[in-house]
């Protein structure tokens, strides 16, 4: 097994992982997963948010001291905010593209749809809602039955959606600068203790490192020594994980797909066939940024990264974010992978991608369009153009605002479905599938933050990309020793 590289390991883990979960719900071992073998995978992901945010401290701490001035920091920030702005917007785009060619909505059986009509005008009226499209299904006297047995059934909400409504309505009341305000933290440990406040973290660490910068050279250089060490340790320790990494994400994707199919698998096809037009249309998407855009933005701007190099270099970090489902987790793993491999210099990697990490959110916004368009289809409902940008701007927006956890994005799927006058409780409708698309997307993000920082990378002729690397080398445990 020593020849074979640590992300087709992982590869191989995932897939066997998958496969008992399948064998497991058929002869009813689902409880046995659950109890005994989905706990290893709780503690992967644990360990690597262990790691994350004191890593992502002392990177960031140690990438700005070692620019050498603030002047240089403000540039790199400006480029870096930018491209994921770029990026973004971009997978707004794709989505909306994509989901308006296939139209995954209109190919739901007729009935369904009409049933899902009127249950949209009924909410309209009773929340006193303009219908969209003026057109009306529950003045028609020949849907008045239906009307009736729709109108009767009791509107129970889950109660993980109805508390994601909640955060949603609490972020949608807060003023225009509250973002600003939750950027500063008023308790380092409080922030340091919570891998959702990680744009706290950054602040705090820029704060840090810009005041390293300005202070005599004499008095700066232990403490530069002192993080620059700690930082080491905390690399060595992500190399140690990832040693189990292949048994750790067999045990992870066992208990996520368990828990799907418990001991009855055809519920879990159910569940899927249902949504496989959505579904489907969501992965084009996602694979259409990861093969074809982020390739195409690095042959453009970086050019020394072929295309199968590229992959080869964030394969692992690609294969841990698909476990994962959280960019947070996985950037232990990206910085490595990127550093290391890829060739780009540490001062880029411990600046760009702990905010990539945090704000870029490709994958999310993407399958944010697809989702809104998908929904109103499923109603009967024909989305404006100017309906539409709406989706691209509200939904770059609120991936600023996206933590970097797992399936945070139905929280802003929320706002945005609210931004084009839809009802925020239709997420209830795709969130059976949400997790396996959800870690689909994550691998999107964790790409684009691969790409924006070798991008940025090139432009500040900070790269150097060495073909016969060996990817595993970075995660060696004995490579310093």
């Amino acid at each position: 097994m020593k020849k074979i590289p640590l992300y087709l390991k992982i590869i191989i883990g995932l897939l066997l992982g998958i496969v008992w979960a399948i064998i497991s719900s058929y002869l009813g071992w689902s409880s046995f997963t659950n109890t005994y073998i989905d706990p290893f995978g709780t503690i992967f992901i644990n360990l690597l948010k262990l790691i994350a945010v004191p890593l992502v401290l002392f990177s960031i701490i140690s990438g700005v001291a070692g620019i050498g001035d603030s002047s240089s920091l403000g540039r790199m920030g400006g480029k870096t905010l930018f491209a994921y702005l770029i990026t973004t917007v971009l997978a707004v785009g794709i989505g909306l593209a994509i989901v308006n060619i296939i139209k995954p909505g209109a190919l739901i059986d007729n009935e369904t749809r009409i049933d899902n009509r009127i249950s949209y005008e009924l909410w309209a009226k009773k929340n006193k809602i303009e219908i969209i499209d003026g057109v009306s299904f529950i003045n028609d006297p020949a849907n008045k039955s239906r009307v009736d047995r729709i109108d009767s059934k009791t509107q129970s909400t889950d109660a993980d959606i109805a508390a994601k409504m909640k955060d949603a309505e609490k972020m949608k009341n807060s003023g225009p600068l509250q973002p600003l305000v939750d950027l500063v933290p008023p308790n380092l440990f409080k922030a340091l203790t919570d891998n959702g406040l990680m744009l706290q973290i950054i602040f705090f660490a820029l704060f840090f490192g810009v005041s390293l910068l300005l202070i005599p050279a004499e008095k700066a250089a232990p403490v530069k020594k002192l993080v620059d060490g700690i930082m080491e340790i905390f690399l060595k320790m992500v190399d140690l994980v990832m040693q189990a990494a292949p048994f750790f994400v067999f045990a992870l994707l066992a208990g996520v797909i368990s828990k799907m199919a418990g001991n009855d698998l055809g519920k879990a096809m159910d569940i899927f066939k249902g949504l496989s037009w959505y579904t489907l249309t969501v992965f084009l998407g996602l694979v259409f940024m990861i093969f074809v855009v982020y390739p195409l933005i690095m042959k453009i701007f970086v050019k020394v990264v072929p295309y199968k190099g590229f992959f080869k270099a964030i394969g692992l970090a690609q294969t841990t974010a698909f476990s994962t489902s959280s960019s947070a987790a996985t950037l232990p793993v990206t910085l490595e992978c990127v550093e290391d491999n890829l060739g780009v210099d540490k001062k880029i990697t411990s600046f760009v991608l702990p905010i990539g990490a945090t704000v870029n959110m490709d994958g999310t916004c993407l399958y944010q369009a697809v989702a809104v368009v998908f929904l109103a289809q499923l109603h009967m409902i024909d989305l404006t153009f100017g309906q539409q940008l709406t989706i691209v701007v509200t939904a770059t927006l609120a991936s600023i605002g996206s933590a970097a956890v797992p399936s945070a994005g139905l929280v802003m799927l929320i706002i945005v479905l609210g931004s084009v006058g839809l009802n925020p409780a239709w997420i209830a409708i795709i969130f059976p599938v949400d997790r396996i698309l959800d870690m689909c997307r994550t691998v999107v993000n964790v790409t684009g933050d691969a790409t924006v920082s070798s991008v940025i990378a090139k432009g500040e002729g900070m790269i150097h990309y060495d073909p016969n690397k060996n990817p595993d080398d970075a995660f060696d445990p004995d490579k310093n020793n």
